[in-house]
């Protein structure tokens, strides 16, 4: 905890003052270093002390807090012989620690990794970890032979003995206190329950050196090619534990960075083994995680599944050991993801044996082509659903967006009587939701007007909102939702109004001098879909305007980047000034799109070469 302490004061600004809840002045951050400084030379003797687990934060404490650099050095050069793996490698990172606090020290500091990775009577581990660090000390000085070398002593390291019947990581300590889960079920939505006994997993360390190799990655940043090469020697060790928290880091530089990933995903895929489901529940996950990237993992999933089928019987997806059934429902639920309807048997029988049933719901919407078979399914457990009952909110707005998702308007009754009992039941985000779903069915379901011409009125704004959108999609009547959409302007659902008023065309014309004026807004998002809005009701005559307002939101925010690409998709040619902009777009490697999101990108990406194509 004093670590803890102390790393945190060191991450906020020395000069910044706090205010506590009763308004007073507080500096606690550099008075709590002040004294940990005037202790200091306790760490010295906390690295002496007998108790593993009192040397292992007394180590960093000394790398961190010791006032004397000099002395520091001295105490951390003299831990390294005759410690335990994790103790040298935090030696040899509490140098480099050192080495970046103190000016005075920092050559000496840095020479030392620097000849300890040479060093080869030391271990593969310690001189991978002295690399690394020198590397962190000077990381201007990074060279070509760097990632290399790393990738040698990686090759050099020996698995681990686990003393079990695989090469499982951890397979004894890993699994999660189910007892802890079901405690906490009862009450709470099943998905947060879920979060709750997963979290022992995430943080999880399975090899002594995965923590360096993090530090690794930090430092060669947006080094793509060269992360690349690192994670498929990761990938590929001979320890399992190597293996398996390289599949987080894989799933970090892939989220983060563009590029080409085939190699890592066909590795990842390659993880996904019948005989330990504790890593194949992780590669799982991360493929899901990664689609469309992951497509190339299409067939080995699909293998998986079947595999654990085939094994443990039809009802695997709520088999009592719980290694195996994660594993199982992630293969499947990455398997969903990619729309393959080789997923669709585990997911009906998940939805017909309730067990995890969440689960198969979230990815149900991407198996679009057997709607028939899972409206019937999702429909009824949407009836099941207590609105009265506020935890089951994120059951039902699940379950809607599936609905919404399969795009089967044989949905539509029993979205409009959910509607009904949710507004019954205040339940407004709910009955937002399930209106916007019906207005995805457009005239197919004009017969729950009744239900939805009620709420053009109502209170609620984002009720009223989603109503009026859905009045225009189910009846397409401009002249009768048009002013509705232009009161609607002035609310906090504008964003919302804009989109239908410009999907309404040249026939919401009387909505242009507003939207004109939320082009001045202070806020980006407004002022893009009065923007898109604007060239889709007056067209070429704003298109100088509209393409302005968009390229200067997108520099503002790069998350607007879709909405942006989608409106100059449809502009054409009228869009050419935006084309210097798109380009440099197909140029950046950083993942960029609505959340930094890998689908955003993707789509952001397939947009950026269709505008470029049509101009």
């Amino acid at each position: 905890m004093l670590l803890s302490i102390g790393q945190e004061c060191l991450d906020r600004d020395p000069e910044a003052v706090y205010f506590m809840p009763d308004g007073t002045e507080s500096r606690a951050h550099m008075e709590a270093l002040a004294v940990i400084g005037e202790r200091d030379e306790v760490f010295v003797r906390w690295v002496m002390h007998p108790d593993e687990e009192v040397r292992r934060p007394a180590i960093e404490g000394l790398g961190l807090f010791l006032t004397d650099g000099a002395r520091a050095l001295e105490v951390l050069r003299s831990l390294l012989p005759g410690n335990g793996m994790v103790q040298r490698l935090l030696v040899v990172r509490a140098v480099a620690t050192v080495a970046l606090r103190d000016a005075a020290v920092h050559s000496a500091a840095a020479d030392w990794p620097e000849d300890l990775a040479g060093d080869t009577a030391q271990v593969p581990e310690v001189r991978l970890a002295a690399l690394v660090h020198r590397v962190r000390c000077t990381p201007g000085e990074l060279g070509d032979a760097v990632v290399p070398a790393a990738v040698g002593l990686i090759r050099e390291i020996a698995p681990k003995e686990t003393g079990g019947e695989d090469d499982a990581p951890c397979r004894a300590e890993t699994e999660p206190d189910v007892a802890a889960g079901t405690a906490l079920s009862s009450g709470v939505p099943p998905q947060v329950a879920a979060a709750f006994e997963d979290l022992e997993c995430y943080g999880r360390v399975h090899a002594p050196t995965s923590s360096l190799l993090e530090s690794f990655h930090t430092v060669l940043d947006n080094r793509v090619l060269e992360r690349t090469a690192l994670l498929t020697e990761q990938l590929c060790s001979a320890d399992p534990g190597v293996r398996y928290d390289a599949i987080s880091m894989a799933r970090k530089l892939i989220g983060q960075w563009r590029g080409d990933y085939t190699g890592l995903v066909v590795l990842i895929a390659g993880c996904l083994l019948p005989e330990d489901p504790y890593t194949s529940a992780a590669a799982a996950e991360v493929l899901g995680v990664l689609v469309p990237v992951s497509e190339l993992a299409r067939e080995a999933l699909a293998a998986y599944v079947e595999a654990a089928r085939a094994k443990h019987g039809p009802g695997v997806w709520a088999a009592r050991e719980r290694l195996i059934r994660r594993a199982h429902q992630e293969a499947v639920r990455a398997l969903a993801s990619l729309g393959d309807l080789r997923a669709l048997d585990c997911v009906l029988e998940a939805l017909d044996g309730g067990t995890d049933a969440w689960r198969a719901v979230q990815v149900a919407g991407h198996l679009g082509e057997t709607a028939g078979d899972l409206t019937p399914r999702l429909s009824k457990l949407l009836a099941e659903v207590d609105f009265s009952d506020a935890s089951q909110s994120m059951s039902a707005n699940a379950l809607v967006s599936a609905l919404r998702e399969l795009g089967d308007p044989a949905a539509a009754a029993a979205l409009a009587s959910s509607v009904t009992v949710a507004v019954r039941e205040e339940q407004w985000h709910t009955a937002a939701s399930a209106l916007k779903a019906l207005a995805s069915f457009g005239p197919e379901a004009a017969f729950a007007l009744d239900v939805v011409r009620p709420l053009a009125d109502a209170q609620d704004v984002t009720v009223r909102a989603a109503a009026t959108a859905a009045l225009w999609e189910l009846e397409g009547d401009a002249a009768g939702v048009v002013p509705r959409l232009v009161e609607l302007l002035d609310t906090h659902a504008a964003d919302e109004a804009a989109a239908v008023l410009g999907r309404i065309g040249p026939a919401a014309a009387p909505a242009l001098p507003r939207l004109r004026k939320m082009l001045t807004a202070g806020y980006e998002w407004t002022r893009v879909y009065a923007a898109a809005a604007l060239w889709d009701i007056a067209g070429a005559a704003e298109a100088s305007v509209v393409v302005e307002t968009l390229l200067t939101a997108w520099a503002e925010n790069d998350s607007t980047s879709n909405h942006v690409l989608a409106c100059l998709n449809r502009m054409g040619p009228a869009a050419r000034p935006a084309l210097p902009r798109v380009r440099k777009e197909l140029t950046l490697l950083r993942r960029s799109g609505r959340f930094r999101s890998i689908p955003h990108d993707e789509d952001l990406l397939t947009a950026c070469r269709s505008v470029t194509a049509r101009i």
